[in-house]
């Protein structure tokens, strides 16, 4: 079942949910972590979800910048796209949605969100938010409000797509309904069973009519 009611915009988290780009992501950061002596296998399900600064910081390694960290490891990110890709019917179905009813809220730095989304061949929206757009990044609600109020509606009349623990938190603190998409991670690796949930966007469709959007399934 996914949700029934209409909503004024809605949200997308960028990374495993409207497109792939979790190869890319743990190649980079698996050899940041071989560097500095990490537990791979015990790390890498950390990353996802937030803003890398924040991801560093919290391991509190004596003599790392966590800041000059994450901006190499952005670096990095940008040079490795290859085989970046949108989540299944992402393309088709943000297609559909008018340019004032929707945008994206991502814990990636704008450059590197930007890089991903031209290799996925999908859009920059209006009002994007990136990292460096709040201070406090996803589990924290402010991105997700911030994304509400660039467009012009309140946080609870917004539905956000989200794959990650942190963003279903974030999304929820916020006051959202959410919609976990499972293409990427998986409905068991997740706490996406809590959820509202869908593989991908196949089948998906909106219903746009003045008071609002409205999320159909057809095929």
């Amino acid at each position: 079942m996914i949700p029934t009611r209409r909503y004024q915009a809605f949200l997308f988290d960028m990374d495993g949910t409207i497109l792939t780009s979790i190869a890319s992501a743990e190649r980079c950061w698996t050899r940041w972590a071989i560097a500095h002596g990490l537990d791979v296998a015990t790390f890498l399900p950390t990353i996802h979800g937030v803003r890398s600064v924040e991801t560093i910081r919290r391991l509190n390694l004596p003599g790392v910048d966590p800041v000059a960290e994450a901006a190499a490891i952005t670096a990095a990110e940008m040079e490795d796209v290859a085989d970046i890709s949108p989540i299944a019917g992402a393309a088709a179905f943000l297609a559909q949605l008018p340019s004032e009813r929707w945008t994206i809220v991502t814990s990636a730095p704008r450059a590197l969100a930007e890089c991903r989304l031209r290799a996925a061949g999908l859009s920059v929206p209006t009002g994007m938010i990136a990292a460096e757009d709040v201070t406090t990044g996803k589990p924290a609600p402010d991105c997700f409000m911030l994304g509400a109020k660039r467009l012009g509606v309140a946080p609870a009349d917004c539905l956000v797509f989200e794959d990650a623990a942190a963003g279903f938190a974030a999304a929820t603190a916020a006051g959202s309904d959410v919609l976990a998409i499972t293409a990427t991670h998986g409905a068991a690796s997740t706490v996406a069973a809590e959820y509202t949930s869908v593989v991908d966007y196949r089948g998906l469709g909106v219903d746009i009519a003045p008071d609002g959007l409205r999320l159909v399934t057809h095929g």
